[in-house]
């Protein structure tokens, strides 16, 4: 384990002159030619190794800040706190400043976090996540178990990105065997603060400018965000947009065009598509979207758990009861009755319900690396439907239409691997590779 040396504010310690070597270090670097056409691999061990630099250079950042908080060196040119201080040298937001403080301090407190950052094994975004979990464990955990807890949160963050960490920590007290009732507890009290917070910080404002248009920003809950981005990700599907087009403009006139759209302006024309038709004689009646909540039968009835979906939309038991009177939300109850989602031979085609109950386990294209949202996805037969495949969930595989040509194009070969995701389902990813 490499050894920092102690920052001591106002006396010389050298440190300016290690930075001006790592910035001349970062000049040779943005003046080296980077050609990685054809070498994969290589691409991802130069993108993996940029990746670590930042993080190693994100927890000195981290350590100056905690120094300059003990050293109060905000209060020397007159500013009221060390997040003044942080926001005014690094031209950042007050609130962003602030966040930095508090993961400074308490980065400071968890030695294995700290290390791995330094080490750049998990970002900052990894290390608040693991603070904030920190933060909001009982008083009732012992030292012993905090140190098991953030030691299991740090390998994991290893292994993940920083959202799926932050759904893991939510149930961090079954790391060190607390009962299934207690842990259920904590986690559903978690969800509702959050929901409380994400309720008192909702924002909208808007701004008609001159040519014509009217900009503005939103803030809004989690699952709300995520009802908006599944409707319009429907609504700007290039398959959707061509349909529409084709009638005036003929099918070639009709893709191209669509394809010459950015995805900010198809999701910019589909948001105002979306309000143009929002049913204002019947504000009070259901959402136009479904969403789709993972939930434990005996977590719903008891109240005590949490519910989510490994796409990210995560609330508590009450508030999956609370948007049950009144919004578009089908229950996945995992120990209850279901629709019949295997259909064998009946069906060619998968049906609306198969594409519901996948929506738990699938928020893209299962394509590797792939982004494009579930919601423009074709459901491919994993073993072809002409060679005896059934139309069966398990045979499903959502693939984006790029994905789905790749697939079926013989100049390329294809490798599915499964793993198990936190409804029950198995998840499949396909990786391509270009034949030799």
């Amino acid at each position: 384990m490499t050894v920092a040396p102690v920052l001591q504010w106002g006396s010389p310690t050298g440190v300016s002159a290690l930075l001006d070597g790592v910035h001349e270090l970062i000049d040779r670097l943005l003046m080296a030619p980077v050609d990685l056409i054809g070498t994969e691999s290589t691409g991802a061990e130069v993108l993996g190794e940029a990746t670590r630099a930042i993080s190693r250079l994100e927890a000195f950042r981290l350590r100056v800040i905690a120094e300059a908080d003990r050293a109060q060196v905000g209060a020397a040119s007159g500013l009221p706190s060390t997040g003044s201080w942080v926001a005014a040298r690094t031209r950042v937001t007050g609130a962003a400043a602030a966040a930095d403080v508090r993961l400074a301090r308490s980065v400071e407190a968890l030695s294995a976090t700290a290390q791995a950052l330094a080490d750049g094994t998990v970002s900052a975004e990894h290390a608040a996540v693991i603070a904030n979990t920190r933060a909001r464990l009982p008083d009732t955990v012992s030292d012993r178990d905090l140190e098991r807890i953030e030691s299991h949160l740090v390998d994991a963050a290893t292994r993940m990105d920083a959202d799926r960490l932050r759904r893991l920590a939510r149930r961090a007290l079954a790391i060190v065997e607390r009962g299934a009732e207690e842990v259920d507890r904590h986690e559903g009290e978690q969800l509702q603060a959050e929901e409380q917070r994400a309720w008192e910080r909702c924002r909208l404002t808007m701004h008609r400018r001159p040519d014509g248009t009217t900009s503005g920003t939103f803030v809004v809950p989690r699952l709300v965000g995520d009802i908006l981005a599944k409707t319009v990700q429907q609504l700007a599907s290039p398959r959707r947009m061509r349909a529409g087009l084709e009638p005036s403009l003929g099918a070639r006139e009709a893709r191209e065009q669509v394809n010459d759209l950015d995805w900010a302006q198809r999701y910019g024309q589909a948001f105002a598509e979306l309000i143009e038709h929002l049913p204002t004689d019947r504000l009070h009646g259901k959402v136009a979207a479904t969403v789709v909540v993972t939930l434990e039968h005996q977590r719903l009835v008891s109240a005590l758990g949490a519910a989510g979906v490994d796409t990210g939309t995560d609330l508590s038991a009450a508030g999956a009861r609370r948007l049950a009177c009144g919004a578009g939300l089908v229950p996945a109850v995992l120990d209850g009755a279901s629709l019949p989602l295997d259909l064998g031979r009946a069906k060619r085609l998968f049906q609306e319900h198969q594409r519901v109950a996948l929506a738990t386990a699938y928020d893209t294209c299962a394509g590797e690396g792939c982004d494009r949202p579930f919601a423009w996805c074709e459901l491919h037969h994993e073993r072809p439907w002409a060679a005896g495949g059934r139309t069966d969930l398990a045979d499903a595989v959502p693939l984006c239409g790029h994905h789905h040509r790749l697939i079926h194009n013989p100049r390329f070969e294809h490798t599915l691997r499964r793993e198990k995701c936190r409804s029950g389902r198995i998840r499949k990813t396909v990786a391509f590779r270009r034949r030799p």
